[in-house]
């Protein structure tokens, strides 16, 4: 029987990392299924979910901490496969003026609605004709059934004037 691990990874970065995990994974009979890794101010990051047979998992763990050696720092979080119903899967753009704080506010309002995000990134760039650091995400989350789009809409621009927000299904930003 399988068993589910999600892996968080963090390293300086440096070519031959991911061999180094899927070489680890591969070698302790796990499978690979799927993962969000990025480089970002010289690390590099990353979380991925692996398979692996229950009386393999001890060993694949305890190959993944060996790779502190060789600077590549991993936990490893066993889970469940979870299913959702009744649950609408969206993808949010948020547009706005930077300022500090703007993650936190966005963040503390779609946790009163019960928005699960499920995937957020965010980036700062200068606007084209003002050059004003404007802020920009776009995050997949969860809606429960019980809140509407519009709601989730109203929720985030009552935040600010300037902020801007476009939804689309899931489906459509694949």
């Amino acid at each position: 029987m399988s068993t589910f691990l999600v892996l968080t990874v963090i390293a300086d970065d440096k070519p031959g990392i991911v061999e180094q995990l899927a070489s680890t994974i591969s070698a302790a009979g796990g499978n690979w299924l799927e993962s969000r890794m990025a480089q970002m101010a010289g690390k590099f990051a990353g979380i991925l979910k692996v398979a692996v047979e229950a009386e393999s998992q001890q060993a694949l763990t305890q190959a993944l901490t060996a790779l502190q050696s060789s600077g590549i720092t991993v936990t490893a979080e066993t889970t469940a496969t979870v299913t959702h119903s009744e649950i609408t899967s969206l993808v949010v753009n948020v547009v706005a003026n930077d300022r500090p704080g703007i993650v936190s506010e966005v963040s503390s309002t779609l946790a009163k609605i019960h928005v699960n995000v499920l995937e957020l990134t965010s980036y700062c760039e200068s606007a084209e004709m003002s050059a004003v650091p404007t802020f920009r995400a776009q995050a997949i989350v969860e809606l429960p059934s019980s809140l509407d789009q519009d709601t989730l809409i109203d929720s985030l621009e009552a935040l600010s004037d300037d902020l801007i927000v476009e939804i689309n299904t899931a489906t459509d930003a694949a």
